[in-house]
């Protein structure tokens, strides 16, 4: 039976990286090593870390002035390193709470500094986006989060006029639709759904807004010893670096961001319209503010949502429970999931729909 991996992460990859990646832990470049072991400061790797930081750039068309580094720790760890290297202990970082993953990252910069919710879904319980922001023209910086896992929700306006420094947590959109990087003074993202496995994380920032707190910085968390050592200060997760790097290029030859763009929209609008089709099918979020990434939805009793799910099981459709805070579906479109995933789930759904009557 064939699998269609729904998954919110970690997630589905391309078949091809598959393929080269356990090629690579077996005999990686013909070297006769795998690349398990091979020393991260030789050039075989460091050729890896070289390409994947390039194609960063490429990809998402960055200037000189943003660099791209590979971190260990996921995003998670970047929910404190973020205010530690940009907020001072006396000033004030503005922050959107849009669920799970904002209110996260507004608990560890709490840490470091006065935070400020200048937007909150709260009231609507994180089924809506805020679309009126109020940030001070003092603040050190801008929070948000792109695209909300659990909840559903996604940024479709990007808030670039705020007049103060933006960081966004990428983690579940990166690289799956065209935006102005450039405008963004510090963007992070885990690997493990949209660009590779888990194990590492992307971050790229601004070079210039560094250096401006009066703390003193663990070295490891101080983006500038990174940038100077190029993601190599200490050992990185080098096998995660090269299945993103696989992924990169992957999504280079499909042409890039734009084209990934458009067959994520295609899949996202196909499957809401088919939900929106069955009577007895919730759909929580706010039409607007729907993520073209994690579909969510509910169904008008719990009987119903056991018997789904239990077909789903049947015919090989992996990772389509909701999270255990806010239960019923969440089916997840990221850029290596196919359209015959897609048409399988759509197959599916009809079928159920008949049956329930």
């Amino acid at each position: 039976m064939m699998m269609h991996n729904f998954n919110a992460g970690p997630s589905v990859l391309p078949k091809e990286v598959f393929q080269q990646a356990s090629e690579a832990i077996l005999n990686f470049n013909n070297s006769g090593l795998s690349i398990l072991e091979i020393g991260h400061r030789t050039p075989l790797f460091e050729e890896v870390m070289n390409e994947a930081r390039s194609l960063v750039k490429e990809l998402m068309q960055l200037d000189d002035d943003h660099e791209v580094l590979f971190l260990h720790g996921g995003a998670t760890t970047q929910f404190m390193q973020v205010p530690m290297n940009l907020l001072n202990e006396q000033d004030v970082a503005a922050y959107t709470e849009t669920g799970t993953w904002a209110g996260k990252a507004i608990k560890e910069a709490r840490l470091f500094g006065h935070v400020e919710i200048v937007g909150s879904s709260k009231d609507t319980n994180y089924t809506t986006m805020p679309h009126e922001l109020a940030v001070p023209a003092t603040a050190a910086y801008l929070h948000i989060t792109t695209n909300e896992t659990i909840a559903g929700t996604q940024w479709h306006q990007m808030p670039y006029d705020c007049g103060v420094p933006i960081v966004a947590d990428m983690s579940s959109d990166i690289l799956s639709r065209v935006l102005d990087f450039n405008k963004f003074d510090l963007i992070y993202a885990g690997a493990q759904k949209n660009m590779g496995a888990a194990g590492v994380n992307l971050v790229i920032v601004n070079k210039h807004i560094l250096g401006k707190v009066n703390r003193s910085i663990p070295t490891i968390l101080d983006y500038r010893n990174h940038i100077k050592e190029g993601s190599m200060l200490n050992t990185p997760p080098v096998f995660a670096v090269y299945v993103a790097m696989l992924t990169l290029r992957w999504l280079k030859a499909q042409g890039g961001v734009a084209a990934m763009e458009a067959i994520n929209n295609k899949k996202a609008e196909v499957l809401y319209k088919a939900l929106e089709a069955i009577p007895f099918i919730n759909l929580p979020i706010a039409k607007e503010d729907r993520s073209k990434m994690n579909v969510v939805f509910t169904m008008d009793d719990k009987e119903k949502e056991a018997l789904f799910m239990q077909l789903c099981k049947e015919n090989g459709m992996y990772g389509v429970k909701g999270h255990r805070s806010v239960g019923g579906f969440r089916i997840s479109l990221y850029n290596a999931l196919t359209m015959s995933s897609v048409e399988a789930m759509l197959s599916l759904l009809n079928e159920f729909a008949k049956k329930i009557g």
